[in-house]
């Protein structure tokens, strides 16, 4: 089970660079239900994510590199490309994955939190250099954004 907040940011932390970082390209066999491949630094998986926002199933499984360039060109739409960094938030055991996008999607920046229950999502109060809660907004979802001309 996947439970996790999202938040437009209003401004990224001034020591960003300190922080550790993935490179991940993903892409969509089918978003109804969701079926993504990804690349993430040298690793390659699909997952399997059910409908919702806040709270939904994820599974992933491992691919290799040959079997996840096999699958990309079948993908539909957009190919999602974007930089992941993760800060730690202190005093919690939770950490901040702020998303920058690049290629069609440049200048978006997304900060993702993932919770181990509803209850602490709901609880969670946002650092100030967060912007609105888009986690309902379906704009904000990377499957929605490989469908999407533009946010």
């Amino acid at each position: 089970m996947e439970i996790e907040r999202k938040f437009l940011v209003s401004s990224l932390p001034a020591d960003l660079e300190r922080y550790s970082f993935h490179m991940i390209e993903q892409a969509y066999l089918c978003t109804d239900p969701v079926v993504r491949v990804r690349r993430e630094d040298e690793e390659y998986y699909m997952t399997y994510k059910g409908k919702g926002f806040l709270a939904r199933e994820e599974y992933n499984l491992p691919l290799n590199k040959e079997a996840y360039e096999h699958l990309l060109p079948k993908a539909d739409g957009n190919i999602i490309s974007k930089k992941r960094y993760l800060i730690p938030i202190e005093g919690t055991a939770l950490t901040i994955e702020l998303d920058i996008f690049e290629g069609k999607f440049e200048g978006t920046v997304i900060a993702e939190v993932e919770f181990d229950s509803v209850e602490a999502a709901n609880a969670f109060t946002a650092p100030d250099w967060f912007g609105a809660d888009v986690t309902e907004d379906r704009r904000y979802s990377n499957s929605y954004m490989s469908r999407s001309k533009s946010l």
